[in-house]
């Protein structure tokens, strides 16, 4: 009787090992999720997770968090570090002082352990530009021309004394290397308009390349179809990008189908083999750039005033010139994020100027101040400067204090940066530095906060425009970051 007793007060389990209880439970709540699931697909609630899981290529266009005029970016980037007093930031009382000691040298004990030397006046002569009256260096006369379309950032610092980490935090916002660089980020959020070339191209200097190399436009953990494309300004664009003697293009097109084949049979297996995919996308990338690419570089079907224009004629403009014709073409058919360097290798080969500032940047201006007026005047008639952001600047400024008597050191405590192009507001200077140009101590812009706004020109949020890698959401902007408004039209 004890027995009988004792297993009537136990629960009673139906076949699927649960009490009944439980089976009942979940049985209505299946019915019920049913329903749901019918009704809320007649609302045509799951055509949007529908269309994205068949979405064919990661870069297909994408919408933004909101409307923005600017579709492609340009970034000109002048490896070395620029010196603001030399260019962007006149400093008369450093001039004044020239010769003597900086002041307040024990305020930074960093620039004391670098024995940065006197203060180094500049040789520049400063004119006001433009109906804004911005004062320019004589480096630019052609720039200058310009200024009412730029918006210069006087504040800009940074996190870095060294090239490396220097270059490596104005390409990801981070100091180490292995995170996404910022065209990365801009192809990941907005895809490309254009299937038969690259997202995102990357042109060097003929010199060679920046400290640190491809990691400056890395896609990092993200996939690869992120990262940057190298292109080449002579030759084929590409290397390696045509087909190996006697292989015709249908083989090409029986090699990559199948490539699919095998990933349609292991895909489901292993959903997560993102390099597979990015590779087969890359071969028919690749496939598609054996005509468009050669074309997209093929300066012959430009007219004879447009290569004057960007200094063609010209030995010491042509090589960059050529490079930001190529960038204009480039977003002209729908590349979305465009990087051209100027300076490459090391020292006088880029704008690192320990040596001599003025024998440094007198070259090295004279090489991009007309292409880069060429490159603005050129957007700006053709109706491309209205939806193109054009994006200025190096890892780091330089010192107002001498280095080998007519050099200066490097200097991320404040120097300067421009924008110009869609939805920014032009014929203006935001923030400042000190007297000498030392450090910015006027409405400090950091590297973050110029990748917000950069992000914020585009339709982004930036503290919304995330990725997920190993166990948490990671963005451009780390956890920082503040959109510099008065850059905004």
């Amino acid at each position: 009787m004890q027995d009988e007793i004792r297993r009537e007060s136990q629960p009673r389990l139906t076949p699927c090992g649960q009490t009944r209880r439980e089976f009942l439970w979940e049985m209505g709540g299946g019915f019920v999720g049913t329903a749901l699931t019918m009704m809320l697909a007649g609302d045509g609630f799951f055509q949007p997770a529908l269309a994205s899981s068949e979405t064919k290529s990661p870069l297909a266009p994408k919408k933004t968090h909101f409307p923005a005029k600017a579709k492609h970016v340009i970034v000109l980037f002048m490896y070395g570090g620029v010196s603001q007093v030399d260019t962007f930031d006149p400093k008369p009382e450093l001039n004044k002082r020239h010769g003597q000691p900086m002041p307040d040298l024990e305020s930074d004990p960093l620039l004391k352990v670098r024995n940065p030397g006197t203060l180094l006046g500049s040789a520049r002569a400063f004119k006001k530009c433009g109906q804004s009256g911005i004062e320019v260096s004589d480096f630019y006369p052609y720039l200058g021309q310009m200024i009412d379309d730029i918006a210069v950032i006087r504040s800009t610092y940074t996190d870095s004394f060294a090239h490396g980490s220097g270059l490596i935090q104005m390409n990801t916002g981070m100091l180490r290397q292995g995170f996404p660089s910022l065209g990365s980020w801009v192809t990941y959020g907005m895809g490309t308009e254009n299937e038969n070339l690259p997202a995102y191209v990357v042109m060097l200097d003929h010199r060679g390349g920046p400290i640190s190399g491809p990691p400056n436009w890395s896609s990092g953990f993200m996939p690869a179809t992120y990262q940057g494309t190298q292109f080449r300004t002579s030759g084929d664009p590409i290397l390696h990008l045509r087909p190996p003697a006697g292989v015709t293009p249908e083989q090409q097109r029986q090699q990559i189908e199948l490539l699919r084949k095998m990933h349609a049979h292991r895909g489901p297996a292993s959903p997560e083999n993102e390099a597979l995919m990015a590779r087969i996308q890359s071969y028919e990338l690749a496939f598609r750039m054996q005509s468009s690419a050669p074309e997209a570089v093929d300066l012959s079907r430009e007219t004879e005033e447009t290569k004057r224009l960007y200094g063609l004629d010209n030995p010491t403009t042509e090589k960059f010139g050529r490079n930001l014709l190529i960038a204009r073409r480039l977003v002209e058919r729908g590349v979305r994020f465009v990087q051209v360097y100027s300076g490459g290798g090391h020292f006088d080969d880029s704008w690192d100027a320990h040596s001599d500032v003025e024998k440094n940047h007198a070259l090295h201006c004279a090489e991009t101040d007309k292409p880069m007026y060429a490159l603005l005047t050129d957007l700006k008639r053709r109706g491309l400067l209205e939806e193109t952001l054009i994006v200025w600047t190096g890892e780091f400024g330089r010192t107002p204090t001498s280095q080998n008597s007519k050099g200066r050191d490097h200097s991320p405590r404040g120097f300067s940066t421009w924008l110009a192009g869609a939805g920014v507001k032009g014929g203006q200077v935001i923030g400042a530095t000190d007297d000498f140009g030392y450090r910015a101590v006027e409405e400090k812009v950091h590297v973050h906060d110029l990748h917000a706004t950069i992000l914020h020109l585009l339709g982004f949020d930036h503290t919304l425009l995330t990725y997920f890698h190993a166990g948490r959401n990671y963005r451009l902007t780390d956890v920082f970051g503040n959109v510099v408004r008065k850059v905004l039209a």
